[in-house]
């Protein structure tokens, strides 16, 4: 009947607004610090079977293929891609990228450790090093202090931040940046402000210095761009506008069929 058309094409366009969604998602985060893009899989919904594969008909064969109708697709999950950004050179020796796997650590308000590859941080007040604005940022764990007599300072590869004084011009250690790695990053809850919170799905971090197996280098004076790719999104808007479309015509050619039945008239 032409009544499930119109349930099965209807799924069809509710699962693309979904992926619209996502692709505008994407496209707003295009100048975000460290974004990773957002992709929508799809599945097919379960079957209607009116005869099994491999089924007797009535001569006693065995059909080679059964009979069973769709009844339209859902969304099966939004998948974060950690595809590497573009490293882009800012010359504020606060910033810093991460090139290849890892997290920054933070500690939000509450004590809760969060993570993050934005790597735009500043010093507060205390001259601890935070992630975002040094009035309200989050603390960088393990924590990390310049002091107010540093007149330079720098992040090097392996994660250690030096900083040069004008009584001594030699280095001086004010801590260690440890990166932390998970088994399945894409299980990590998105929390917004460029944050992510580990869950059952991601599993436990491991944690070392930057450099060592497994484990990216940090870039000092670079920033991670977003890794959206705005023409790939913007072609991927317009198939899947044209994808809503045919749904769209799905539905109407299924009220037009319903329409000429109901027109019927007996002679």
């Amino acid at each position: 009947m032409s009544v499930q058309t119109l349930y099965t094409a209807a799924t069809g366009m509710d699962a693309l607004q979904t992926k619209l969604d996502v692709i505008a998602h994407n496209l707003a985060n295009i100048n975000t610090t460290g974004f990773k893009k957002n992709r929508a899989n799809f599945e097919d919904l379960f079957y209607r079977t009116e005869a099994l594969p491999g089924a007797q008909d009535s001569a006693g064969n065995r059909t080679a293929t059964g009979t069973s109708i769709g009844l339209g697709t859902r969304v099966s999950s939004i998948q974060t891609d950690f595809l590497q950004g573009t490293i882009l050179k800012t010359g504020n020796p606060l910033d810093v990228a991460i090139v290849g796997s890892g997290f920054f650590q933070v500690t939000d308000p509450n004590g809760q450790i969060l993570f993050t590859r934005a790597g735009n941080f500043s010093r507060n007040l205390n001259g601890d090093l935070v992630l975002g604005s040094a009035s309200v940022g989050r603390l960088l764990e393990p924590t990390i202090n310049i002091p107010n007599e540093a007149i330079r300072y720098e992040i090097k590869p392996n994660g250690e931040v030096v900083f040069f004084t004008s009584t001594s011009p030699q280095a001086q250690v004010a801590g260690q940046i440890q990166l932390a790695v998970f088994t399945n990053p894409e299980g990590l809850i998105k929390l917004g402000d460029n944050l992510y919170q580990q869950s059952d799905a991601s599993g436990t971090p491991t944690t070392d210095n930057p450099g060592n197996t497994g484990f990216g280098e940090l870039r000092g004076g670079f920033l991670e761009a977003s890794n959206v790719d705005p023409v790939n999104e913007l072609i991927d808007l317009i198939t899947t506008q044209r994808s809503f479309e045919l749904n769209s015509e799905a539905v109407k050619t299924g009220d037009e069929i319903l329409q000429l039945i109901s027109n019927l008239r007996r002679p």
